[in-house]
């Protein structure tokens, strides 16, 4: 194949991935009531319609006239939707409904944009020779940040009360079997970390390119994710009013906002509900307990445990008991599919740990791909040689502040494409709303 088809070929693949992300955006979205599309689902949050224009605002200003040459046609627009807001714990978002456009004027102005942004790729792909020469790379970034945005929107809209949704699919029937978690000995090896350079012209961003090879002594890990049953253990034993197991900043945090349990629980009288994303349901005590960092943190030290490092995480999911052979997955080698774990959109909620064990790892853990992000005690930082990318410099860099925590795995709501081995999530510490989890180690 000469270099001109295969330009084409890879352009092609790329603009239906990009059609396959806005459905992916679109479907979140239709779960929004009319009425409720104004609402501010977490107060940290912008408002709903914000994100409506939002995913568009940011491929147009991505590629609008750096790729193609496309002049504005509504800049006010362009600037308002142009940024989110990371949360934060002072200085919340003070504005009201009427400060936003109607819905009428922003789907005209999403319409539009999408016409022009895809007549403009056309004519890209008759003439790959005349496109820009990172064009692939940046309908990469835009087709990734849409599907991140598909699903923090998911966990965002998890908050909005049910009776603002449209009614979703029943909960999945998981008919599992229990896995009992047990400490898993993983023996001293190699973890390595950032984009691997056998892997070709995969995309990455910025704070993942390079590679970077670190020893890992040996530690023992559990072998599933930490439970909602386990954590309520925790709950009962007080451990949300022992002081010692809370660092300062958590247990301010704590104090503050009144933290008493994890934001998808419900007391309810003796028994404690659990919310969904379409309903509740009484706590099912198999799925993942999905938490802040401070409170795996303290459930960690509860234990006499620590959260595993990042590069602990990456031993234990992608290492083998050799020591030196790595795995693309925890699984090996095979295209993420729906056998090895509860992720890329199958579902709205967590299936119980270890429901999958065709994903687990060459050292028997499970989960590492999918069902809940897992949170590592590492600071999201970068790796030696770090260069922001061109065309997107505060993606990463904004937050080399010390105060973000470096996540793994994935989510239900992950897309695939973002299960490679060297994608680096990151949130604040006190941050309950994410769907993430946690595993403890011991050193």
């Amino acid at each position: 194949m000469g270099a001109v088809a295969a330009a084409t070929r890879i352009r092609n693949d790329i603009h239906t991935r990009l059609l396959e992300a806005r459905s992916r955006t679109d479907e979140v979205f239709r779960i929004v009531r009319e009425d409720a599309l104004y609402n501010r689902p977490i107060r940290e949050r912008h408002r709903i319609i914000f994100y409506v224009g939002h995913v568009e605002a940011f491929d147009w200003n991505l590629l609008a006239e750096r790729a193609f040459g496309l002049k504005p046609f509504q800049r006010e627009f362009d600037q308002l939707f142009s940024f989110g807001i990371d949360p934060i714990e002072s200085g919340l978002p003070s504005d009201t409904p009427a400060d936003w456009p109607e819905r009428r004027d922003v789907d005209r102005y999403v319409h539009r944009l999408r016409d022009e942004l895809d007549q403009a790729i056309e004519r890209s792909l008759a003439a790959p020779w005349e496109g820009h020469p990172q064009l692939s790379t940046m309908l990469a970034v835009a087709i990734e940040h849409r599907m991140m945005h598909a699903e923090t929107l998911a966990y965002m809209l998890h908050r909005l009360p049910f009776d603002h949704k449209v009614a979703g699919p029943p909960p999945s029937d998981w008919q599992t079997p229990r896995v009992k978690s047990r400490l898993m000995e993983i023996p001293e090896g190699y973890a390595t970390l950032g984009l691997v350079k056998e892997q070709g012209d995969e995309f990455g961003w910025d704070n993942e390119l390079g590679t970077h090879k670190t020893r890992v002594d040996g530690f023992a890990i559990d072998s599933c994710n930490v439970t909602n049953g386990d954590f309520l253990r925790f709950i009962q034993a007080g451990g949300y009013q022992h002081r010692a197991l809370w660092n300062d900043e958590a247990w301010a945090w704590k104090q503050r906002e009144g933290i008493e349990y994890p934001a998808f629980w419900r007391p309810a009288g003796n028994l404690w509900m659990y919310r969904g994303m379409f309903g509740e349901t009484r706590l099912p005590t198999e799925w993942p307990a999905y938490v802040s960092h401070a409170e795996a943190s303290a459930y960690a030290k509860w234990l006499g445990r620590k959260l595993p490092s990042e590069e602990q995480y990456h031993r234990a999911a992608f290492g083998t008991p050799g020591g030196r052979r790595e795995r693309a997955y925890p699984w090996g080698e095979e295209a993420p599919s729906e056998r090895h774990g509860n992720f890329d959109f199958h579902h709205w909620d967590p299936s119980p740990v270890g429901a999958h064990p065709d994903g687990a790892s060459a050292f028997g853990i499970h989960d590492l791909a999918g069902n809940g992000w897992e949170w590592t005690r590492s600071a999201f930082a970068p790796f030696e040689d770090f260069v922001p990318m061109p065309f997107y410099q505060g993606y990463s860099a904004n937050f080399f502040d010390g105060k973000h925590f470096v996540m793994k795995g994935g989510s239900p709501r992950t897309a695939a494409s973002m299960l490679r081995r060297s994608f680096r999530n990151w949130f604040q510490p006190h941050y309950p709303y994410v769907y993430a989890t946690f595993r403890c180690v011991e050193d």
